[in-house]
C-alpha cells in the first residue's frame, strides 16, 4: 500500500467478511452495500498509514482492536511493513468466542 503497511488477511478475516457479505447481500440495497465497502476500505486505509491508532488488546500481545461499527470490530497486528487482518469479529457474539492465533500461519 502507498505510504503504508502492506495489507494481508488471514483466512478466518475472508471467510468472516464473506459471511458478512452474504448477510448484507440478503439484507441490505446495493447502495449500503457499497457504502459498507467504501468505510472498509478507509478504515483499512486509516490503520495501514497509522497502525498504532487503535488500542491494544488484553488477550494477546502485539493484538490491536478497531471498532468498526457497533456490529463488527478488526483485530490486527503489524510488524515491519506488513499489516496483519486478523479477524471481522461480530461484537454481538459472546467474547469467549473469539480466537486470535498468535501463529503467523494462520495468516494468509
Amino acid at each position: 500500500m502507498k505510504n503504508g503497511f502492506n495489507i494481508v488477511w488471514s483466512d478466518e478475516a475472508k471467510f468472516n467478511l464473506s459471511r458478512i457479505i452474504d448477510y448484507f447481500e440478503t439484507t441490505w440495497s446495493e447502495k449500503e452495500l457499497r457504502k459498507f465497502f467504501q468505510r472498509l476500505e478507509k478504515t483499512l486505509q486509516l490503520i495501514a498509514k497509522n497502525p498504532q491508532l487503535f488500542r491494544l488488546t488484553n488477550r494477546r500481545k502485539n493484538v490491536r482492536k478497531c471498532v468498526f461499527s457497533r456490529q463488527t470490530s478488526i483485530y490486527y497486528k503489524f510488524e515491519n511493513d506488513t499489516l496483519y487482518l486478523i479477524t471481522l469479529f461480530d461484537n454481538r457474539q459472546d467474547p469467549k468466542k473469539l480466537k486470535i492465533s498468535k501463529h503467523k500461519k494462520h495468516i494468509a
